[in-house]
């Protein structure tokens, strides 16, 4: 049985890695394809609302490594999870879980998954989307103000307490171990389309080696 294809999509806060992970996703239709968010692996906290607000969500610590590494071993093994569900409102994973059947190309996205060696090592493809603070500061309050019901303030007060100072300690030192860097995010349309040239290359080359 052919062997999944896994594509590490990475870079900053608001880089633009979803849109980038959103194009291989469309470039693969042909393909049986999953997506996994590594926003969606952030650990359990017991502490108060109050507390669980103040916790540096940027940090490796954050994450449940452990449970996406067992995670893309199960789906490599051609065997489906459930996938957890986090709740931002509540800065804890929901009761709920998402069902994720095993697929051909499994594209995972997050700020730190070049961070952790035993995941790093399980990818085909590390692309890394380097875009400029300012832009990515833009993005990350557009979003978080729609998308997860923050303020301005409180976004503004994270960005400059932990996820900037964050990102240049951990997420941009795992620009190095990248096969591929896309300056600007989904803007750069010619990075993209020689990214996709080269994911349809590596399925191939995992289909002729699984035949």
């Amino acid at each position: 049985m052919q062997k999944p294809v896994i594509i590490g999509v990475t870079g900053g806060s608001g880089s633009g890695k979803t849109t980038v992970s959103q194009k291989i996703f469309e470039s693969v239709a042909g393909h049986s394809v999953a997506m996994l968010q590594q926003d969606a692996y952030y650990k359990y906290s017991p502490l108060p609302l109050a507390q669980r607000q103040q916790i540096n969500f940027d940090h490796p610590l954050a994450f449940d490594n452990d449970l996406l590494l067992a995670h893309l071993q199960t789906l490599l093994r051609r065997e489906p999870v459930d996938v957890p569900l986090y709740d931002y409102e509540i800065y804890n994973p929901s009761e709920q879980t998402r069902h994720q059947e095993a697929r051909d190309v499994i594209i995972v996205e997050g700020i730190l998954i070049l961070d952790d060696p035993r995941i790093r090592d399980l990818m085909d493809i590390k692309v890394y989307v380097d875009t400029d603070d300012d832009i990515r500061l833009l993005r990350r309050v557009e979003r978080d103000i729609h998308e997860r019901g923050r303020s301005v303030d409180s976004v503004f007060a994270q960005y400059i307490k932990t996820v900037k100072p964050t990102y240049h300690q951990f997420v941009e030192p795992t620009k190095r171990y990248a096969d591929v860097i896309i300056p600007e995010g989904g803007q750069n349309s010619v990075a993209i389309d020689l990214l996709v040239t080269k994911v349809r290359s590596v399925i191939n080359q995992s289909k002729l080696a699984n035949k």
